[in-house]
């Protein structure tokens, strides 16, 4: 395993601990409300809410330890997260400055300062880490019968007590110079002011496609070098300057993100939408209502950050630019508020009465002002570069899979991960399954074997290789159930993988009724013209059925009948496809050549319109063949039944040529 892949490993660890802050957040924000002047002082309840929120934040570096070791274990298992906690007990003790002195033989008054903060993040997360490999590697031996009990899992924590002895003897040497180096990093950035925030802030959006931007911010927003952001904040522990407390300064590391996450980014979601192409923008309002909702709310972004991440980077990059300016302008004004999970309304709301929060509201104004600047910014450079934002790029044959009627059951998460497996190459080509907040984190065999086609179709939003052996794929807020549901259909079986001859077993089951395999309905051809197969279409979207299965026609004739009679519920603006429905409720699209959508039209002409009641045979399309052969990729048309999955199958009726409305195609079997 190659360093990035360790090192994402790491990153989304990180995001057990980090996970719990939010319950701190919610707890001290209420105390902080009841009680914004005593602190818990002048009421019990307050006190007891406060106190409560506190027992999370000051035992963060032991949650670290722990969370680590259980987020890298190879099976997230309870006995890794043991291991972790017992070895930062032992760590933490043996390095202490009373042990230190004692072991070392110095006085007390001369052993480093770095052992009194040997209680920290940084520590917690090298015994995790530490841990966590111990685990992988000795959770299964056995040990002799006279020592079994103390086989498998048991063992871990002795190995690790025993192996922590000799990190705290290194450490002893070692943690001085360490520490050091991270204290001297953090005051640097402390010594920049408002500049230092603006530089964490843009390297912490640019890290994002990483996932390595949880370890930027283990330094900024926790006892690492010194900082400790959010613990201070949420604590109302002030900044100390030439031993003066000041307020102002303590959350600068997070309230430039509110301007960012509740504004910026919906106003870049809303740039999106306005130049989206018009056939497009009705699919894009959705996506983009629902990322903007996330980040507003939640200070949740990826949704909508991971719309313009890969297709068009100089966006991302802006962004990136953009944000570090909202925490420097935040940071430079002391405009200052705080969360416990992300920079969305309701971190916003809760920490509004903390007593560090200062002139907080102002940071709506300057949220108003990026929502401009967003929209703007994101208008132009999508515009003058011609971007491929969403809804911009021109349709395709891929897109009529999402007339979703063969798309998994919402409530139905276990066959959604069994698609997904197939997905990836199968159980064959999976290595380990891992999540975070909105991603599956894969890890594979081979990258190349991913299907982009079919994990888009079940609802992905983008698919990122970081090299051959990791895959990201982003699932929105449900990443941890379908990670959990994979590890569960894994566990019942091998999976085969998508190819183009082979789909799985999976998804809707098809109709059980007493007559298995009776013909449902008879297809007639479209177009006269060369039968082809439908696994030798120039497009994978075809030729592999993930849009659905049936049969392709090279087309001799220049008009295309209705295949059956039924209702087209939709023709393309382009004209190129049309779908019909027919009353017993089958789905079917005709489409006219590959990749014909970029002729923008050409060479169609429609005969009927949206909603028409057709009879088996009617003219829909008009064709000028002669322009089509010269300019098309390919005129080889597939008609397909797309929600074949209500079926048995389809039985191929027709060899060689046929004839337009006389040759039946295929039976519908049930």
């Amino acid at each position: 395993m190659n360093i990035l892949s360790y090192l994402q490993r790491v990153g989304r660890a990180l995001m057990v601990p980090v996970a719990t802050l939010p319950a701190a957040a919610i707890l001290m924000g209420i105390g902080y409300w009841i009680d914004p002047l005593g602190w818990g002082a002048d009421n019990a309840l307050a006190a007891l809410l406060i106190k409560s929120g506190e027992a999370i934040i000051k035992n963060m570096p032991s949650l670290f330890a722990i969370g680590v070791a259980y987020g890298m274990s190879k099976d997230k298992d309870g006995a890794a997260a043991l291991t972790g906690f017992v070895g930062f007990l032992v760590l933490t003790t043996l390095c202490s400055p009373a042990a230190v002195s004692m072991i070392l033989g110095i006085p007390l008054d001369d052993v480093p300062k770095a052992f009194s903060k040997i209680d920290n993040q940084f520590v917690g997360i090298l015994v995790g880490v530490i841990s966590a490999e111990l685990y992988n590697r000795f959770s299964s031996v056995e040990l002799p019968k006279a020592l079994s009990f103390f086989s498998g899992r048991r063992l871990v924590p002795i190995l690790t007590s025993f192996l922590m002895i000799l990190v705290a003897f290194i450490l002893m040497y070692v943690w001085p110079v360490v520490y050091n180096v991270l204290v001297t990093f953090g005051e640097n950035i402390k010594d920049l002011g408002a500049t230092g925030a603006g530089i964490y802030a843009f390297f912490n959006r640019l890290l994002i496609p990483v996932g390595l931007h949880h370890a930027l911010n283990s330094v900024f927003w926790f006892d690492v070098a010194g900082i400790n952001d959010i613990p201070n904040f949420l604590g109302g522990q002030k900044s100390i300057v030439d031993g003066t407390a000041i307020m102002g300064i303590t959350g600068r590391y997070q309230a430039g993100f509110f301007p960012i996450m509740m504004f910026g980014l919906p106003g870049a979601a809303l740039a999106m939408y306005r130049c989206a192409r018009p056939e497009n923008k009705a699919k894009i309002a959705g996506i983009m209502i629902a990322g903007s909702f996330a980040a507003f709310f939640t200070g949740i972004t990826e949704p909508l950050e991971f719309a313009f991440m890969f297709v068009a980077p100089v966006l991302y990059v802006l962004h990136a630019i953009l944000t570090g300016i909202s925490v420097f302008i935040a940071a430079t004004m002391q405009w200052i508020a705080g969360f416990g999970f992300s920079a969305g309304l309701v971190d916003m709301v809760l920490s509004s009465r903390n007593p560090l929060a200062t002139h907080w509201y102002m940071l709506i104004p300057q949220g108003l002002v990026f929502f401009c600047l967003y929209y703007v910014v994101f208008s132009f450079t999508i515009k003058k570069f011609n971007l491929m934002t969403p809804g911009r790029e021109l349709a395709s044959g891929d897109e009529i899979d999402v007339n979703k009627s063969d798309k998994v059951a919402a409530n139905d998460i276990h066959n959604e991960a069994y698609q997904y497996v197939a997905a990836i190459g199968g159980s064959d080509n999976l290595e380990g399954i891992d999540a975070c907040i909105t991603r599956l984190r894969l890890s594979v065999k081979n990258a190349d074997q991913v299907n982009d086609s079919l994990v888009k179709r079940l609802g992905a939003s983008g698919i990122i290789r970081l090299n051959k052996q990791s895959v990201q794929i982003i699932v929105g807020t449900r990443a941890e159930l379908i990670a959990s549901a994979m590890r569960d259909v894994l566990a019942k079986g091998s999976i085969a993988a998508v190819t183009e001859n082979h789909q799985p077993e999976i998804i809707l089951k098809k109709k059980k009724v007493e007559n298995k395999g009776e013909v449902f309905l008879t297809l007639v051809a479209p177009v006269s013209g060369q039968l082809i197969d439908l696994k030798d279409v120039p497009d994978e979207a075809f030729s592999s059925k993930i849009v659905g299965d049936g049969i392709a026609i090279e087309p001799t004739s220049n008009i295309v009948l209705a295949p059956v009679s039924g209702t087209i519920v939709k023709i393309f603006d382009t004209n190129h496809a049309f779908c019909i429905e027919t009353e017993e409720g089958v789905e079917l699209i005709v489409h006219v050549g590959i990749d014909t959508v970029s002729l923008d039209g050409k060479g169609f002409k429609r005969l009927v319109n949206e909603g028409a009641v057709v009879k088996v045979g009617e003219s829909v399309l008009s064709l000028d063949l002669d322009y089509l052969n010269a300019n098309a990729k390919s005129m080889i048309s597939p008609v397909i039944v797309s929600n074949i999955d209500d079926y048995i199958g389809v039985n191929i009726l027709a060899r060689g040529p046929v004839e337009a409305g006389q040759t039946k195609l295929f039976d519908i079997l049930r």
